[in-house]
């Protein structure tokens, strides 16, 4: 009797139960999905998580590098406040400060270069008329700091050759 009970039961068990020694194919099957499932998921998981810094890059953003740093942190803290961080730098576009300044800067540095100053390479501007000694230069005169030459009617009072009644004479340099 027990043997055709037993005969029985294997006739009617599961297609995932096996004899004893085969291979379990159940077993294979679901080790080589939880695998793969696992690979797909983590691949998943790094391309989103890279999404700001894909956007940054793409959008030639000005702060790609600390966008990379904040989806760095993101990912090896697990701490989601970094992601979004990043990915509302990616997304919302700041306003350059740094362009107008630096034109500003550089038109400066242009016109004191015109009058002649020597730029130093920390930025400052020096006078190549003042003594190395520390001692204030000259003042130069009104001609050559200007380009005019201040010229007094002729009424005694000033140059007696210059009977012109302008009060200033352009220098023709500056016209």
């Amino acid at each position: 009797m027990e043997n055709s009970l037993r005969e029985a039961a294997i006739a009617h068990a599961p297609f995932f139960v096996t004899a004893p020694g085969d291979t379990d194919a159940l077993f294979v099957g679901v080790v080589w999905f939880v695998i793969l499932a696992v690979f797909l998921i983590g691949a998943f998981y790094l391309n989103i998580h890279a999404l700001p810094e894909r956007l940054a890059h793409h959008a030639n953003h000005t702060q790609i590098q600390l966008i990379g740093v904040l989806t760095l942190l993101a990912l090896f803290t697990h701490n989601n406040v970094f992601w979004v961080a990043a990915l509302v730098l990616a997304v919302i576009r700041f306003p350059d400060f740094i362009s107008p300044i630096q034109a500003v800067a550089n038109a400066l540095m242009a016109m004191a270069q015109a009058k002649g100053a020597t730029i130093s390479p920390g930025g400052a501007a020096q006078n190549p008329s003042s003594s190395p000694s520390g001692a204030p230069a000259p003042n130069p005169s009104p001609a050559t700091t200007h380009g005019t030459t201040d010229v007094k009617p002729a009424d005694g009072a000033g140059n007696p050759d210059r009977s012109s009644g302008d009060a200033r004479q352009e220098n023709p340099k500056d016209v």
